[in-house]
């Protein structure tokens, strides 16, 4: 498979900074796949993306997008690459279509492939039927698709999404997930990254976790698909909660039982929980097992972790590193 972006031991420090911004970052994503790039405030994301577009220069280390040196033909890789970041950056004075024409000239095309081009976005981003109503007036959702729109006015190989749903509705994030989903259908590659975790399992096929700021900062501690990063902080997990703390014990020691681990106990809460193997048949088996100990359960789920309990576990183990 093609290779899209890499990236191999980028390190950058800013001056007067005690800590790198990045120190050793690696990157692989393959052409026409989203891959999300997730950390917390200050672990490099940024950094690392205005490296990869051109924006700043590495220390030291090798960048490329589409088999192109990023250091040494910035202009050649700027040709293949778009960037939305977190704001809009479209003229809310103008309607839709003046803005896509006024950045297709910005981009040197001719009067007549700007206007062309500018009706070609406005279709495909389900903005047909405003183009000519004032940005001013439009929605969150429909902003940011008429900021996707203009990043792709020269048809980019490889799109830089920085935080692309702050601060929409759930009605907006979907407008633009939906975008997203439209444009890596085409074959456009997509580096996403973002501070909302279900974002990121929705869109990406795979994802890198940079550690936290200080001790795993600056690299990645972490890498593979959604269920491959869940599965490194033990997969499913059953959960228990008893009516009556005093039965906590025994709902211990029959759940240790059914999965062949030791439970975990939150008095607090009532609840026992474990991991599991075969999430069906140890969800049958407790129940099993709990009726015929005359326990009384107030809740009783298989689960797998959340994107966010991964997050924050890793980031917490490559700080602790």
């Amino acid at each position: 498979m093609a290779i899209a972006v890499s990236a191999q031991a980028l390190r950058k420090r800013y001056p007067g900074s005690e800590e790198p911004a990045l120190d050793g970052f690696d990157l692989t994503v393959p052409s026409g796949t989203v891959h999300g790039l997730l950390g917390p405030n200050g672990a490099g994301k940024t950094t690392a993306v205005r490296i990869l577009a051109t924006l700043l220069r590495a220390d030291s280390g090798r960048a490329e997008i589409d088999g192109i040196d990023v250091a040494t033909h910035p202009a050649d890789v700027r040709r293949r690459i778009g960037l939305v970041g977190q704001y809009a950056a479209v003229d809310e004075i103008l309607d839709g279509r003046r803005n896509l024409v006024m950045f297709g000239r910005l981009f040197h095309l001719s009067p007549a492939d700007a206007r062309r081009r500018a009706d070609e976005l406005l279709e495909r981003f389900a903005l047909a039927d405003t183009g000519t109503r004032p940005v001013g007036k439009y929605s969150g959702g429909m902003r940011r698709r008429l900021d996707l729109a203009v990043s792709m006015i020269l048809a980019p190989a490889v799109l830089f999404l920085d935080e692309p749903t702050t601060g929409l509705d759930p009605h907006g994030r979907a407008e633009v997930w939906d975008a997203v989903r439209g444009l890596v259908a085409g074959g456009t590659t997509v580096l996403l990254t973002t501070q909302y975790l279900d974002e990121a399992d929705q869109l990406a096929g795979r994802i890198s976790v940079l550690g936290a700021r200080g001790a795993g900062g600056g690299r990645v501690v972490a890498e593979g698909t959604p269920d491959e990063l869940r599965s490194r902080i033990g997969g499913d997990r059953i959960s228990l909660v008893v009516r009556h703390a005093a039965d906590l014990p025994r709902a211990a020691a029959l759940v240790a039982d059914v999965t062949g681990t030791d439970a975990e106990v939150d008095a607090d809460a009532r609840r026992v929980a474990a991991p599991v193997r075969d999430r069906m048949g140890a969800l049958a088996a407790t129940l099993r097992a709990v009726q015929e100990a005359g326990i009384e359960a107030e809740d009783l789920t298989v689960r797998r972790p959340t994107l966010d309990e991964v997050f924050l576990q890793l980031t917490k183990a490559g700080a602790a590193a």
